[in-house]
């Protein structure tokens, strides 16, 4: 029996090697069982074969409803009344099957199902409805036939994502106007991702793109796991984003969400047939006790076959590059990993797991892989559960890069207990790069969870009400100087640290003033919170550009200093009295002074001997700094003198501070 991999790069997970072998059988045994000799990825095609389809003269819809007695097909043509002539025939292993003439459906006309069962009846939206819109009057949701006459030509069907130095740029469409309303596919398309892709982030994460009947629910609260957010645009408009991205040279991450489902019954699929049970778990575990959402039978074939088709569905219709997986610690764990700390290696192996949710992300991960070997997948997961990341031939899950979740925890409780003149730099370097070295990471100091109203971004947290009124270049307040200099270094410091990738919400690289409130009745249906304030970073009489102008070039420094090449920095200085840090990754050199007070001259850090430049200088006035460095010298090291014997070199540096300084190391002497 051969040890897997996991266990050779960590030996502290040998006592649970039967647990994970196991694991690993189960998987094997699963794809066995839904695939017989073929793919995974010849299996996931339910979006092939359910719903409705065109064929030359006729229309074809089929559904799986095991427990129904009756279902016809109800709609604007049939004056939303039963019809006979619309009532679909029972099939085989609970599937129901209608044929349509051609001429009975046009683009853009809306259905849904009536379904019957022994004791009830209601109306449903199909289950692999691919459009589904609400009526902005009566605000009831219905399918829509989109059919249109021309399919989309992609202009870029070959482009393939880079998968190294993932810098994303997480944003939501709807949220990414500066207009108080809901924005659209197109307006992203043209009005915001030219300047992602002039910031130089490589990757966009797209929140809230399958349909969710309540927009305050940030699009986690999932109806229909097949269709587009009308909210946004039309099927077509959201393929011309990730087509034009594409053109830009940016992958298009999409986060999905298979941890739950929102709990509506007409516009979701919670009781779809008549039982509780079609889809999700019976009993006690049907509910999640935090999310007010419905729990997935991970067990049953048939919410695989309907999921793992959810996933090839998305990349092969709307050529997404990957997806961010919502909820990965809820899947894992029986209890969702409420209220426990995850103190030990026993806690993932306790039997607390749900290995039937373990066996679901074994298998996506590995038919994501199948159909494009380059696709991003990124386990949003809290817990720290070993393998997440680690190849499935290691006995891992199989997922590319695991969100450092830790990071922004660590952010807010540092700033908001810990005065900065006792920041611990050896803590904060030792936090950040506490990462597994066999998974890669990808590392943010904010997303939008730290945005949500009830919460503070790392600005609001620096500087609070004084933002309101002291941001003007003419005006000169403390609080503010103090908060855009951490600011840069914090993000820097994260970045530079990561183990592989690296995370922006849209609006935060230039400090967005205030958080996030989706409309509802506590604001009055308030689109006031709801938004991106874009011209507070174009208005050059404002500090803001000052952050985004920096967030720009460090971004560009990561990427073509090809900082991930290398998994860990190597660390040079931790000092904690004088709060300095150098550490160096691939060619780059990062110092940082964090003392808030103290800026020291011809300060000692030992290097390479080679010529160094200044390539990022958070004091650069450029970025609202003092601009107290010359960053024009190119920098040589020296040996400490002649009276001490060593073959070290050293560079003697001005430090300001809270400064950071990046160089770059060009040659060697």
């Amino acid at each position: 029996m051969q040890t897997p991999g996991i266990i050779r790069q960590d030996p502290w997970l040998k006592p649970f090697q039967e647990i994970i072998l196991n694991r690993e059988e189960k998987a094997r045994q699963k794809e066995k069982e839904l695939t017989g000799d073929k793919k995974l990825v010849d299996f996931a095609t339910g979006y092939l074969f359910f719903g409705l389809h065109k064929t030359n003269n006729s229309w074809i819809f089929r559904e799986w409803a095991p427990n129904a007695r009756k279902i016809y097909f109800i709609g604007e043509f049939t004056n939303w009344e039963e019809n006979e002539e619309y009532r679909l025939t029972q099939k085989d292993c609970g599937n129901w099957e209608i044929k349509l003439p051609g001429n009975s459906l046009q683009h853009g006309a809306l259905y849904r199902l009536s379904v019957h069962w022994d004791d009830g009846s209601g109306n449903r939206i199909p289950s692999y409805a691919k459009y589904v819109v609400q009526n902005e009057t009566t605000k009831i949701f219905n399918a829509n036939v989109w059919a249109p006459e021309k399919p989309y030509i992609w202009k870029y069907p070959d482009y393939n994502p880079v998968k190294t130095s993932l810098l994303i740029y997480e944003a939501h469409v709807g949220m990414a106007t500066e207009e108080e309303k809901t924005g659209t596919f197109e307006e992203f398309r043209k009005n915001v991702l030219p300047g992602i892709a002039k910031s130089g982030y490589n990757a966009i994460q797209l929140m809230a793109i399958q349909e969710h009947p309540y927009y305050g629910s940030f699009g986690y609260h999932v109806s229909g796991f097949f269709a587009v957010s009308s909210r946004f645009g039309t099927p077509e408009e959201l393929k011309a984003l990730i087509d034009d991205a594409h053109g830009y040279g940016i992958a298009v991450i999409m986060d999905l969400v298979h941890s739950h489902a929102v709990k509506n019954e007409i516009e979701g699929i919670a009781r779809f047939d008549g039982t509780y049970y079609q889809y999700f778990h019976e009993s006690s575990r049907r509910e999640h006790v935090a999310w007010d959402s419905l729990c997935f039978d991970y067990g049953k074939n048939e919410v695989l076959h309907f999921l793992l088709s959810n996933c090839k569905f998305w990349l092969d219709e709307y050529h997404f590059d990957g997806f961010r997986f919502d909820g990965v610690t809820s899947m894992l764990y029986l209890d969702h990993g409420l209220s426990r700390n995850f103190s030990s290696y026993d806690d993932y192996y306790d039997g607390n797991q749900d290995e039937d949710a373990i066996t679901y992300l074994i298998l996506t991960n590995k038919l994501i892989h199948q159909c494009n070997p380059d696709a991003i997948t990124i386990a949003e997961e809290m817990s720290g559960m070993p393998g997440l990341g680690s190849t499935i031939e290691d006995g891992g899950f199989g997922f590319d890069y695991r969100l450092a979740m830790g990071t922004p925890d660590y952010w807010i409780k540092l700033i908001k207990e810990i005065p900065d003149e006792q920041w611990n730099v050896s803590q904060i370097y030792h936090e950040l790069t506490n990462h597994r070295s066999d998974e890669k990471s990808i590392s943010y100091t904010e997303s939008h969870d730290q945005a949500l109203v009830g919460d503070k971004t790392i600005i609001f947290r620096l500087t609070d009400k004084e933002m309101y009124f002291h941001m003007n270049k003419d005006d000169q307040n403390l609080i503010i100087n103090r908060g855009i200099a951490l600011h840069k270094m914090i993000r820097l410091i994260t970045i530079a640290t990561s183990g592989g990738g690296y995370l922006n919400f849209m609006g935060n690289e230039f400090g967005h003033p205030e958080w996030i409130d989706f409309p509802r009745e506590g604001n009055n249906w308030s689109y006031k919170y709801a938004r991106r304030q874009w011209s507070l970073m174009h208005n050059r009489s404002l500090k803001y550009h000052y952050l985004s102008d920096f967030d720009r070039d460090m971004i560009t420094i990561i990427n073509e200093g090809n900082c991930y090449s290398k998994p860990f920095p190597y660390k040079i200085v931790s000092h904690e009295g004088d709060q300095v840090l150098a550490f160096k990754r691939a060619n780059l050199l990062f110092i940082f002074n964090f003392n808030p007070s103290v800026s020291f001259t011809d300060y000692g850090i030992l290097a390479d001997p080679a010529k160094y430049k200044i390539i990022l200088n958070t004091d650069d006035k450029k970025f609202g700094g003092q601009g107290l460095v010359d960053q024009t010298l190119i920098y040589y090291p020296v040996k400490p003198g002649e009276q001490i014997s060593t073959e070290q070199y050293f560079l003697k540096l001005y430090l300001p501070s809270r400064t950071a300084l990046v160089f770059k190391r060009e040659k060697s002497r």
